[in-house]
């Protein structure tokens, strides 16, 4: 294996370590209060992670955004993951080449960097309302940490002269 492929290797690696936790540590917590006659009252308080998101959009009947979530979020992270890791164990070229264009096809459908942003989005709204409050959990900061080691990797990684010329 070249040097560059056990840098794409470790990097994997490290991805999948803090994907878990960005999937299963609290990503936001919103709260809400309302004053009245000068005294501040939390009326609303909700800490999810992004696991616990999709099941309760699941359970709210929201499934097609629950399902979006899951697919986009949740499960092509962990194939690219996965299929990354057979990539550099793979001997035959011609499979490496396969399935590197695989995982290069998958990285462009993974939505896990846009729902960070959506995440930060949703954070700065919240936080510009009085009344509103928004604090970003641990989960989201080990999620935006993969998003950013998984392209890493992918960059790192040695392909065959025939995925270069496509």
């Amino acid at each position: 294996m070249t040097r560059r492929n056990q840098i794409a290797a470790l990097l994997t690696l490290i991805s999948l370590g803090v994907l878990i936790p960005g999937l299963t540590r609290p990503v936001l917590t919103i709260s809400a209060s309302i004053s009245i006659l000068g005294n501040t009252r939390e009326i609303f308080r909700e800490t999810q992670s992004i696991i616990e998101s999709v099941r309760n959009l699941f359970e709210s009947g929201n499934a097609f955004v629950g399902s979006l979530i899951l697919l986009f979020s949740i499960l092509v992270p962990l194939i690219k993951a996965v299929l990354l890791g057979v990539v550099l164990l793979t001997q035959k070229p011609a499979t490496r080449d396969a399935l590197a264009r695989i995982v290069r096809s998958i990285s462009k459908w993974s939505m896990a960097d846009v729902f960070v942003v959506g995440i930060f989005i949703a954070f700065m709204a919240a936080n510009a309302l009085d009344n509103l409050d928004a604090v970003a959990g641990e989960g989201l900061y080990y999620f935006a940490a993969y998003c950013l080691i998984s392209n890493l990797a992918f960059q790192f990684l040695s392909v065959p002269s025939t995925m270069r010329n496509s």
